[in-house]
């Protein structure tokens, strides 16, 4: 039985994996790595730390001019900006939520976001009253698709993981979910609908407005 939901937020609360691309590109670039829209679109879903180890990795720059840290500033600082002047709330949302409350459903976000950029989507969208609780990945050990933020997030709701439901939009969020037993929703960008690897989802929507009532009791009695 589902009693509580839980919310990627980049990419299902707000459409903002084009501005993630944006300020890692940007950044990245600068330093020396050849970083591509299709290359970011293999990280996401991942924490900034851990794509900028890999990218370290792969593209070595002078960590002593650009430590990680001041790097991934640039990148958080970049993409608030962007956040707050461009972006918009993901259609069906709202909806999702009041439904959900109406329910009695406890609802959370668990994000690999850094918590300055999650603070900056709530504080944008208005939208902190529908979540008992908000956890960043940059408090965790390890980053999706690692399961640590999905089995913590369930432990600050009071629940058992197998009573939670995931909406997840990136294969390592999938991944991440599935590993903490829960049953999971996707909702992959429409170049990846078809992609087989999303199989290991219990349910694929195009978008979030598909995740009618009706829906919700199928996955209810999965």
């Amino acid at each position: 039985m589902i009693n509580a939901v839980i919310f990627d937020m980049d990419g299902i609360i707000i459409d903002s994996e084009p501005f993630w691309k944006e300020a890692e590109i940007g950044i990245f670039n600068k330093l020396g790595v050849p970083l591509t829209p299709q290359m970011c679109e293999t990280t996401t879903g991942m924490r900034l730390i851990d794509v900028s180890k890999l990218w370290y990795k792969e593209y070595p720059w002078d960590i002593n001019k650009e430590p990680f840290e001041k790097v991934n500033n640039d990148i958080v600082e970049a993409l608030i900006v962007s956040i707050k002047n461009r972006g918009t709330i993901n259609k069906g949302i709202i909806e999702l939520l009041e439904f959900l409350r109406t329910k009695n459903i406890l609802l959370a976000l668990a994000s690999s976001s850094d918590k300055k950029i999650i603070d900056a989507v709530i504080d944008k969208f208005g939208i902190m009253k529908y979540f008992k609780v908000i956890h960043s990945a940059e408090f965790e050990k390890y980053g999706k698709p690692h399961p640590a933020i999905y089995l913590n997030t369930a432990e600050k709701l009071g629940t058992d993981p197998v009573n939670c439901l995931a909406i997840e939009d990136s294969f390592n969020g999938v991944l991440a979910a599935a590993a903490a037993r829960m049953k999971v929703a996707a909702i992959p960008d429409l170049y990846n609908f078809y992609n087989p690897k999303f199989n290991i989802a219990d349910v694929r929507y195009r978008k979030i407005s598909e995740l009618t009532e009706e829906e919700f009791n199928k996955l209810n009695n999965l």
